[in-house]
């Protein structure tokens, strides 16, 4: 299963670099454009969950320990399962949304439609589910029953928010907000001096001069990562394309690139001076880190029911609050108890995404002169 990943993962990056050499001055403009500071919010928390806030203390004794990563130091592995060259794809995704698909229509396609809202639907249930299998982990002696309920809540919660862009939008800025304040919190309690800190952020450049490595699976966990990456790809630049305002297509691989990676290496910098300085992270910062991750659920969980329920015309306009609540409910839930009680994986949903990324390739391809003959008036508009 592994195998295809290097080979998906190398066509990703070339074809991100060719848009760039070929149509880098193509302004990009959503449906629903924002200012860079709200794009930079929405990007960064729906394109996340609490896996950022609460998999690197995790994880870091793994990559200290184990052969498989032992060509460079623990911060530098994390960084590379969760920042920078990975954005390469939903750049990639976010640019044919905001430029290729209003011109030819190919998620219009019936097949298409349902596949792509099947694999958005089913990412968005292994959102919750991986929250549920996680929380033991973050929340010391919760029973199973608190568990399902917490749950529950977030998934209800997150049907709420979709029910209007403001409430995305407000929910946001402000867990970007709160993330901040975390990070600058966590780092004040450590003790760290200035110089320490800096120290703890070198070990970053690891991931730069290894950054080959990142193209193919490291390991089988990384190419659950990966395959967990592809899966979240096609609906991320979906929902994010919206709100893009007019960047040209170099910014925006830029912008995709750098702004989430920042804040990912500002926050791992942290915590890998909490792990190699051996400081347990417990109390009212481990409750502010659970807090964080549930906000970040469902800000995730948030932006993909607003997106398939906008593609399927299951929207509020149409149902009503109750049952849009309602059923949008039910769906998520039951898609997480079949995680939950079958051998269902995310690594099944990314081989479907690389296979539709496969179909929009061919077709695409059909459909090079009408593409062309658009990208030639786009250059030959005055707004570039």
């Amino acid at each position: 299963m592994y195998e295809i990943l290097p080979i998906a993962i190398a066509i990703t990056l070339s074809t991100s670099v060719f848009i760039c050499v070929k149509w880098g001055n193509i302004r990009c403009v959503g449906k629903t454009p924002v200012s860079l500071l709200a794009f930079s919010a929405i990007l960064f928390t729906s394109g996340l969950d609490v896996g950022l806030i609460m998999f690197p203390l995790v994880e870091f004794p793994i990559y200290a320990t184990e052969e498989a990563y032992s060509f460079t130091n623990p911060l530098a592995i994390e960084f590379g399962f969760w920042g920078f060259l990975v954005w390469a794809f939903y750049f990639l995704t976010t640019f044919y949304f905001c430029v290729v698909e209003p011109k030819i229509g190919l998620f219009q396609y019936r097949p298409i439609r349902w596949i792509n809202n099947l694999i958005i639907i089913t990412t968005c249930a292994f959102t919750a589910y991986l929250f549920l299998s996680y929380a033991p982990t973050y929340i010391d002696g919760i029973s199973p029953l608190q568990q399902y309920l917490l749950v529950g809540l977030i998934i209800f919660t997150a049907v709420f928010s979709s029910t209007h862009v403001r409430y995305i939008k407000i929910l946001s800025l402000a867990s970007s907000a709160l993330f901040i304040l975390l990070t600058l919190v966590m780092l004040g309690a450590s003790g760290a001096s200035v110089s320490a800190y800096v120290e703890s952020m070198s070990n970053l450049t690891g991931y730069f001069s290894n950054i080959h490595r990142f193209v193919g699976p490291i390991s089988d966990y990384h190419g659950w990562y990966l395959f967990w990456w592809f899966a979240w790809s096609i609906m991320i630049g979906q929902f994010v394309a919206r709100f893009v305002s007019g960047m040209k297509t170099w910014q925006l691989l830029i912008a995709l690139l750098v702004i989430p990676s920042v804040a990912i290496a500002l926050w791992f910098s942290t915590l890998y001076y909490y792990f190699s300085n051996d400081i347990p992270v417990t109390g009212l910062l481990r409750w502010a880190m659970v807090v964080l991750g549930v906000i970040f659920v469902i800000n995730s969980l948030d932006s993909l029911i607003r997106l398939y329920t906008d593609n399927l015309g299951f929207n509020i306009e149409r149902l009503g609050l109750t049952q849009y609540v309602s059923g949008n409910f039910l769906l998520i839930g039951s898609l997480v108890l079949l995680y939950q009680l079958t051998p269902l994986k995310i690594e099944w949903v990314g081989l479907i995404v690389i296979g539709l990324y496969m179909a929009i390739y061919i077709l695409i391809f059909k459909n090079r002169t009408k593409i062309r003959d658009s990208f030639i008036l786009a250059k030959d508009s005055p707004e570039i």
